[in-house]
């Protein structure tokens, strides 16, 4: 067995847009029998809720959705994960410059892109945080992570070699 594909989805604080990539995401992985072949986490660019779990009402959403976030606790992106991910998918273009930053020699750039270049319906190309409004943006946020997640793990099968047919 190779190494596995390391994903990585990165917002501001961690405890939103990126804990809801992840954990879709991960579902998405498992239902396709791809738990051995991808790692999949995620982090904010600012540090104020490391430790902290996802906000109860991204958590709420994603439970109606059958997706559960409870194990998840935010953590602040390192320069170091510019390395140790294969892939690094950001929330809108403040994260991207955030990230960015943290790789100033350019070694890494090529890892780092926005969430929503895979969306297959892009609009303005960012993840709207939804921290300051009401269920409404939770929804939102849920769709666009959705699918989303799916037009990226169809992009990671088709460049790794990965069979979804069974999934």
């Amino acid at each position: 067995m190779s190494e596995p594909v390391h994903v990585l989805f990165v917002c501001l604080g961690n405890i939103c847009r990126s804990p809801l990539a992840e954990g879709l995401f991960q579902d998405k992985v498992n239902a396709a029998g791809l738990e051995g072949e991808v790692v999949v986490d995620s982090a904010g660019t600012g540090g104020w809720h490391v430790g902290a779990p996802a906000d109860a009402r991204m958590t709420a959403t994603a439970a109606t959705h059958g997706t559960d976030l409870s194990r998840l606790k935010a953590r602040q992106l390192e320069r170091h994960d510019l390395h140790a991910f294969d892939h690094v998918f950001v929330m809108d273009k403040s994260n991207l410059h955030d990230t960015l930053a943290l790789d100033p020699d350019g070694d890494h750039g090529t890892r780092v892109r926005l969430f929503r270049e895979f969306d297959p319906e892009p609009g303005d190309y960012q993840v709207p945080d939804p921290y300051y409004g009401g269920a409404a943006g939770f929804e939102t946020v849920y769709a666009i992570a959705d699918r989303t997640t799916d037009a990226i793990l169809e992009r990671l099968a088709v460049v790794y070699g990965w069979d979804l047919e069974d999934a």
